[in-house]
C-alpha cells in the first residue's frame, strides 16, 4: 500500500515543524521523531563508514540521514548510513526509492533501541533493502541481516565488538569491529 495523501501530508508537516536536528520517519501510521545522535554514536558511525568507503563500488556513494521510501508500502525510513547508486541522488527530492539502497546501517540509539531492532528490521526487508547492519554499542555487538524477502531477512550473523564480520558483495570485505566503542 502506498503512502496515502493524508499520511504524506502528515509526514511533510512533521518534517516542516521538526527542528533541523531531528530525524523524522513514518511507518504503520506513526510518525517517529528522534533527537540528534550523541558524539559516541557519530564516532562509531564514522569508524564503520571509513571501512565501507574503502570497499564501495565505484558507482555507489554513501549518504546519511536521507529518506528512503517504498512505493508499494507505507514506509519512510531514514538510516544513519546507506549506500546508493550515484544517479539515484541526481534529484531535488529528499525521498529516494528504498529498493535502490545497497545497504542500510544503523547505530542503535540507547533511548529508542526498538526502532532499529524491531521496526527497521521489519521495514527494511519489506522495502527491498538487501543488507541491514546493526551496530549496538549497548550490547557491544554487530549484526548483519541479509537475504530478505518482503517479510523478513533469512540470514542473520552476530558478532561481538573486537571480531570481524564479512560484508558480502557488492562490498566484499571483513568489517573490523575492534575500532568500535561501547556505551
Amino acid at each position: 500500500m502506498a503512502i496515502s495523501p493524508q499520511h504524506l501530508q502528515l509526514l511533510e508537516e512533521a518534517q516542516r515543524i521538526a527542528p533541523k536536528a531531528m530525524k523524522v520517519e513514518y511507518t504503520d501510521g506513526t510518525v517517529i521523531m528522534q533527537a540528534s545522535p550523541s558524539a559516541l554514536h557519530q564516532l562509531n558511525l564514522t569508524k564503520v563508514r571509513a571501512q565501507f568507503d574503502r570497499h564501495t563500488p565505484v558507482e555507489a556513494v554513501p549518504v546519511g540521514n536521507i529518506d528512503l521510501v517504498s512505493p508499494t508500502i507505507t514506509k519512510s525510513r531514514n538510516p544513519d548510513l546507506a549506500y546508493l547508486p550515484e544517479e539515484a541522488l541526481e534529484t531535488v527530492s529528499g525521498k529516494i526509492p528504498a529498493g535502490l539502497a545497497l545497504i542500510a546501517v544503523e547505530v542503535v540509539s540507547p533511548s529508542h533501541p526498538e526502532n532499529d531492532w524491531v521496526g527497521k528490521l521489519r521495514d527494511y526487508p519489506a522495502m527491498g533493502i538487501p543488507l541491514y547492519l546493526i551496530v549496538d554499542p549497548r550490547q557491544k555487538t554487530v549484526t548483519l541481516f541479509s537475504r530478505p524477502d518482503t517479510t523478513k531477512c533469512h540470514r542473520r550473523e552476530d558478532i561481538d565488538f573486537g571480531e570481524q564480520i564479512r560484508i558480502p558483495a557488492p562490498f566484499d570485505f571483513d568489517l573490523d569491529t575492534s575500532v568500535l566503542r561501547p556505551h
